[in-house]
């Protein structure tokens, strides 16, 4: 499905069929029927539900994209392209290239994707769509893996030959060859390759073939698609992973079979369904940035603080207790813990701030959250001077470049601080303010 028109915009963007849409800055217009497709999911089932919001604006039906980024095909060949909203605040295209480069690069951390090559990806050259993107990286590890050369396997064969090969088969020969003597009926085997892997790699080269606009990756496509010619296509990709065989000769491989799962099994964690089945590439935001920070806050610790340890999604206090049980369970992003002890609570949120405007923009009921989380999980370390510390992060942008210059003093000796974290291609970092206390008698600067 090649795009027929591209259209671009942010989280929480909006779409619109309405002629008015074409005067209004902050509506993109797509045709009728992508519209209909689209108001259909997001009035369907519940998964389609969280993807788009039927809204109103200035008196024009709408529908407004969520915390989702990444690219939807419409049946009429649209392609909406949904950037995460950090690149909202620079200039139009240096804010999608900057928008792009953060996404492939949080998307590293994510099960299943840690296989994206963010250096080589092109995007920060030209105006490449993810989906394109994503169809590259694919063709060129498919590349690379033919100039290595592709693995074959002897295939059990059965077939009835003018002379004798291999082993012959008595009782298919007496069926076959009653008449006609002058044949085998022969089993043998053949060293060619037909195998799963290469298999596996023909169809996802097939499919994305279709998909693909730019020049160069249609190109490298066709040339891939014929090198395989002689590779049949797998009839039950799911049953063909499985009988991938792994090991030594098999290492190079590795990163096109993992396209192969993403591609055959579909290109994202959330897709879109319906009749027409469109393909979809989206990707939940607030997961995402939360998988990114953790994985760089715990390398970052490994290195400089060994005696820490860092928890993801951790359990076990309540808000309140009614009857002996505890009831509201509080579960934040991240606990940094020390000899098991909770010494300090982080929590991200995809949200944007602005420090130049009062409270830069924080939220209250996260205020009240980092509260809970502080007198519950750090309660125990109130008569102490040290590790009482709850931190909330928010991604790096033009508008929030710096820890906020003070903390808010909770009581009971807890400090909230809100800093941000910056998303690079080269190295992410995450600006942490100079006094932040993590353990006892552990400043992290």
């Amino acid at each position: 499905m090649k795009a027929k028109k591209e259209i671009t915009l942010f989280e929480f963007g909006f779409v619109a069929k309405d002629d008015r849409a074409e005067a209004h800055s902050r509506v993109q217009k797509v045709s009728a029927s992508s519209y209909d497709y689209l108001k259909r999911m997001c009035l369907g089932d519940e998964s389609d539900r969280k993807l788009l919001k039927l809204r109103s604006l200035d008196g024009m039906e709408v529908l407004q994209v969520q915390n989702y980024a990444g690219v939807i095909f419409t049946p009429d060949k649209t392609q909406i392209e949904v950037l995460p909203k950090i690149g909202k605040s620079t200039n139009e295209e240096e804010g999608e290239e900057q928008a792009r480069t953060s996404l492939l690069t949080m998307l590293r951390a994510l099960k299943g994707f840690s296989h994206i090559q963010t250096a080589s990806a092109n995007i920060t050259h030209q105006k490449m769509p993810l989906l394109e993107v994503f169809i590259g990286q694919f063709l060129h590890s498919v590349n690379t893996l033919v100039k290595r050369g592709l693995r074959s396997d002897y295939v059990r064969r059965e077939d009835n030959l003018a002379y004798l090969k291999g082993k012959l088969n008595v009782g298919k020969q007496l069926r076959h060859n009653f008449i006609n003597k002058h044949k085998f009926y022969c089993e043998y085997d053949e060293f060619l390759l037909d195998r799963p892997a290469n298999r596996l790699i023909h169809s996802a080269l097939l499919n994305v073939k279709s998909h693909a606009r730019s020049a160069a990756n249609q190109k490298l496509a066709q040339e891939l698609a014929f090198v395989f010619h002689e590779v049949p296509k797998c009839h039950d990709h799911k049953s063909d992973f499985l009988k991938v065989k792994s090991g030594r000769g098999m290492n190079h491989y590795d990163v096109p079979l993992q396209w192969c799962q993403l591609i055959l099994n579909g290109y994202s964690p959330q897709t879109m369904k319906g009749d027409h089945h469109a393909i979809s590439l989206l990707f939940p935001m607030e997961k995402v940035f939360e998988d990114y920070v953790a994985k760089i806050i715990k390398a970052e610790l490994a290195q400089s603080h060994p005696t820490l340890q860092l928890e993801t999604q951790a359990t076990g206090e309540h808000l309140a207790r009614y009857q002996q049980k505890g009831k509201f369970s509080l579960r934040p992003d991240l606990l940094i813990k020390h000899d098991k002890r909770n010494v300090a609570v982080l929590d991200t949120k995809w949200k944007l701030l602005d420090s130049k405007i009062s409270n830069a923009n924080l939220s209250q009921s996260d205020i009240y959250q980092m509260f809970a989380y502080a007198k519950k999980y750090l309660k125990r370390n109130a008569d102490e001077q040290h590790g009482n510390d709850v931190v909330l992060i928010y991604p790096m942008q033009a508008n929030f470049t710096q820890p906020l210059p003070t903390f808010f003093d909770l009581d009971d000796v807890h400090k909230l601080w809100i800093t941000p974290f910056e998303i690079s291609g080269n190295k992410s970092k995450w600006h942490k303010p100079e006094k932040l206390v993590f353990s006892i008698g552990s400043i992290i600067s």
